[in-house]
């Protein structure tokens, strides 16, 4: 495994734009955290916002980077043909798969942690001055806070996770441009079918098995007994999705052919 590891890590920190793409994800994560905060306000204790919720809007903009790095991480050497070479060195080709997504993983941890921590920061001096204060029943975000605490632990789990379901979709479509599309029409398209359709119960349960929907409900820390789902069970259906994209995208690398 050291060795899978070591080679992987070589491989990975040598792909062109790949500390561009985690210094991307966490710029962005901390870019669009701040500007959402300086555009929402509170005038009253009954404006009913979801401070630390407003303040990690970033994530939405954060993932889309951490996806296309872990999925040209495993794409690129199928498109350059490196992939037979990787085989040919490591015949365990469970392995390559495991180290990839351990690395990229952790990239994509190291990556949230810092736009996470940014994004709190950032709302923590702005969001005082747009209405949420004491006064408006809000206090300073704090990550000695249990629920804040929840929400940005969370959304770096979220972006981990994200990481490893688009190295299982990339293994298993084994194209870099298609990964792509695959793993952003899993977060949006749930989203945009649900909002289009008109049964109640459906979009329920649309919401409910979105990777991004439900795993987002990590964020919440107001109203969460009205969500559709819990947050650490909305955590828990996008690490169903993650570990099925690398079970299958696992498998795909024993029975075909590099």
């Amino acid at each position: 495994m050291r060795l899978a590891l070591h080679a992987e890590w070589t491989k990975l920190r040598t792909i062109a734009g790949s500390y561009w793409l985690l210094f991307a994800a966490t710029a962005l994560t901390v870019g669009l955290s701040a500007a959402v905060s300086a555009g929402v306000s509170c005038s009253s204790s009954a404006c009913n916002q979801d401070a630390a919720k407003t303040s990690l809007t970033g994530v939405y903009l954060g993932q889309l980077m951490i996806a296309v790095l872990a999925v040209t991480a495993v794409g690129n050497e199928y498109s350059t043909g490196m992939i037979r070479t990787t085989f040919a060195a490591m015949p365990r080709r469970w392995l390559v798969l495991v180290a990839k997504a351990v690395l990229v993983g952790g990239g994509a941890l190291l990556a949230g942690l810092l736009g996470v921590l940014g994004s709190v920061l950032v709302g923590r001096f702005i969001l005082p001055s747009k209405g949420f204060t004491a006064a408006h029943g809000y206090r300073a975000l704090s990550l000695f806070d249990g629920t804040t605490l929840r929400a940005a632990g969370g959304s770096v789990l979220y972006l981990t996770l994200i990481a490893l379901l688009s190295v299982g979709v990339a293994a298993l479509v084994r194209d870099s441009a298609a990964g792509i599309g695959v793993v952003f029409a899993l977060l949006f398209l749930f989203p945009l079918v649900a909002n289009a359709v008109g049964d109640e119960h459906l979009h329920r349960h649309l919401e409910q098995i979105s990777p991004m929907d439900a795993g987002l409900a990590i964020q919440a820390t107001i109203n969460v007994h009205g969500l559709v789902i819990s947050p650490w069970a909305g955590l828990g259906v996008l690490a169903l999705w993650a570990m099925g994209a690398l079970l299958f995208g696992g498998l795909s690398l024993q029975l075909r052919d590099a």
